[in-house]
């Protein structure tokens, strides 16, 4: 295999993640089994090339797009560059958040905490991601061996019980050391918050139980935040303050200096509650997925007559685990899973329990590999990027954006958004990465480049995707999901994405600019959701390219709409926002750029339109 042959598959959606290329309700077993089919290969080919446009990459049309393109992102680059040169007399407004780089005559852009602490522990992570794995396997060949009985590919199910009881064991130990190195002394508190979660789904009436959980979670949430995450020093404080005294007020006495102390042993990470929200998902997973199973109490994937061994990721999701399955111990190899404790992705208690029990035929080595070397070509992207284009450093030193040109506040802005994007998508794949080594497989979390994105709701469903997920799971659909048959159900709809997209910016952070962010997320998709009815495919078949022309004027607007509703809720905020689109129309000059740039997207969004045609020709279709 070449280089530019390894280097195709490893950009292809399957490498990614082969929930992109092969359905949710079919065993990937019977996919292996099937690729060397020929026949088979060719009938799906043909099946799936009937029902897509033909192919527009070599048309004159797009021959002038891929022009407009070639144009362009240089200039959007060399726009970012020219901005953060050091010659750029408002570059010493910025250079304390700057730091050395490994690219001789550069500085890097540190500005970012997030990335920064990512970058920093590097070294330290991927030694956690090889070791992780060679400590499990110690442990299963010395410690707690399995006795297989016979030749079968198939394991029996008692030994998919003993691998489950092998694996959630590691695991359960494993995250107790974890959270001890993590968090100190805070990893009592983290215990007892899961085993408060665990007696409100096991030993509540079940009625109470969902009503229970969304509250006892969603107070967690506010608690962590309101109480800085429950310092001993003030526990002690309040606990010894005499009546009627300010619990402002210092207090020298022993207890509060002991709280203190424990608050000295902090580990790692003494401030758990930041990260802890990924695991308040968990919790809320474990305890609506207990809840389904006490209906299903006799529903297995035997009855269902299917292959435990081989389920299909929908399966693995919706078929409940078995009743000794939800015991303490398995809840919190789960909850404090390490490759998915930070960060995630998030992926189901049913899931995860199906996992450990069978592992799952998607882990191949060599897509693993592929996998890896993919994260790193996107960490040596972002490195790049950071020690060329100063934008995160240029929006957080307080500058006047009214000294930017309009194409200087317009690119710099998109940048910043790229930026974010990849700071969250490094460390998603990293741990990821980590799993897949370790032999789980959970969703991937991000379909797209942020820039290959044209539909608020779309983007929705690429953008963290496991949470979406979960979302439609534990909140879409127990609240009915959305309809516009008629007027009352349409209003209803729009409530539930409020209410989803309310939960969402409260989970990210309790801060108002994230509910700005949720609430403007649901109103842009509003115009998009009338436009698909006044609009609709069907009435323009005779008429393709004209309602592809259409859609991309849409698209366009969808665009600026999503870039103000992230630059609200990730980049700059409000009053950052009303800065930056002051600068931009101040003059003649900035209508005009917008009005290229409008140009510009109008081009790329033709090619997002023809990248997914692309997909549907090879019968995959993401709906994003």
């Amino acid at each position: 295999m070449g280089v530019f042959s390894f280097l195709r598959t490893t950009y292809d959606l399957d490498t990614l993640d082969t929930r992109f290329t092969n359905s949710s309700t079919t065993p990937y077993k019977a996919i292996i089994e099937a690729r060397n089919d020929a026949a088979s290969s060719k009938e799906r080919a043909t099946k799936w090339n009937s029902r897509a446009h033909p192919s527009r990459w070599n048309t004159p049309e797009f021959y002038l797009y891929f022009f407009v393109i070639f144009l362009i992102i240089p200039y959007m680059f060399w726009v970012a560059y020219d901005a953060s040169s050091p010659t750029d007399p408002k570059y010493k407004k910025y250079e304390r958040l700057l730091a050395p780089g490994w690219i001789p005559g550069r500085k890097i852009d540190a500005s970012d905490a997030q990335y920064h602490t990512f970058r920093a522990n590097i070294p330290y992570m991927a030694a956690l991601l090889l070791l992780h794995p060679l400590l499990r396997r110690f442990y299963n060949s010395i410690v707690y061996p399995i006795k297989t009985v016979g030749q079968s590919s198939r394991p029996t199910p008692e030994e998919a019980d003993q691998k489950l009881n092998q694996r959630a064991t590691f695991d359960f130990g494993f995250a107790l050391i974890y959270l001890v190195a993590l968090h100190g002394i805070s990893a009592i508190k983290i215990l007892v918050i899961l085993y408060m979660n665990y007696q409100v789904a096991t030993n509540l009436p079940r009625k109470y139980v969902p009503v229970a959980t969304w509250v006892f979670n969603v107070g967690i949430l506010f608690a962590n935040d309101l109480c800085r995450g429950y310092k001993f020093g003030d526990v002690a404080a309040l606990l010894s303050r005499p009546p009627n005294e300010n619990f402002l007020i210092d207090s020298d006495s022993a207890l509060v200096s002991w709280g203190r102390w424990l608050d000295s042993y902090g580990g790692l990470m003494g401030r758990w509650e930041i990260l802890f929200n990924i695991t308040v998902l968990r919790m809320i997973s474990f305890n609506l997925d207990y809840y389904w199973s006490l209906d299903r109490r006799s529903y297995s994937p035997i009855e269902k007559q299917v292959d435990p061994s081989a389920l299909s990721e929908r399966d693995r999701v919706s078929i409940p685990a078995q009743a000794k399955d939800y015991s303490f111990r398995n809840y919190v190899a789960y909850a404090v899973y390490a490759p998915l404790y930070l960060t995630g992705p998030i992926i189901t208690f049913n899931d995860f329990i199906s996992q450990l029990r069978y592992r799952p035929a998607t882990i191949e080595t060599a897509r693993t590999v592929r996998y890896a070397v993919r994260f790193a070509l996107t960490l040596l992207a972002m490195e790049v990027i950071l020690h060329y284009d100063y934008v995160q450093a240029i929006s957080k030193a307080n500058p006047v954006w009214g000294e930017y040109t309009a194409a200087q506040l317009s690119i710099l802005s998109l940048f910043n958004l790229h930026l974010i994007w990849l700071k969250l998508l490094l460390p998603w794949r990293f741990f990821r990465l980590w799993a897949l080594v370790d032999g789980v497989d959970p969703p991937e979390n991000m379909i797209r480049c942020v820039s290959d994105n044209w539909s608020t709701l779309a983007f929705w469903r690429s953008w963290h995707r496991s949470f979406y997920r979960w979302s439609i799971r534990y909140i879409y659909v127990p609240l009915g999901g959305s309809s516009f048959r008629s007027a009352r159900d349409a209003a209803r709809s729009v409530l539930t994405y409020v209410l989803v997209f309310t939960f969402v910016a409260m989970w990210h952070d309790i801060q108002l600019r994230l509910l700005i962010w949720g609430w403007l997320i649901v109103f842009f998709m509003l115009p998009e959701m009338a436009a698909g009815l006044l609009f609709p495919k069907r009435k323009w078949e005779q008429h393709p390219t004209a309602y592809r022309m259409l859609c991309c004027l849409g698209a366009v607007v969808n665009i600026f709409m999503m870039m103000i509703a992230n630059l609200v809720g990730f980049a700059v905020g409000v009053d950052g926002l009303e800065r930056i689109i002051a600068g931009i129309f101040r003059d003649f000059s900035g209508f005009a750029f917008i009005t290229g740039a409008s140009l510009a997207f109008f081009v790329g969004v033709q090619l997002m339109f023809e990248i997914r045609e692309s997909e549907a020709r090879r019968g995959i279709n993401l709906k994003c």
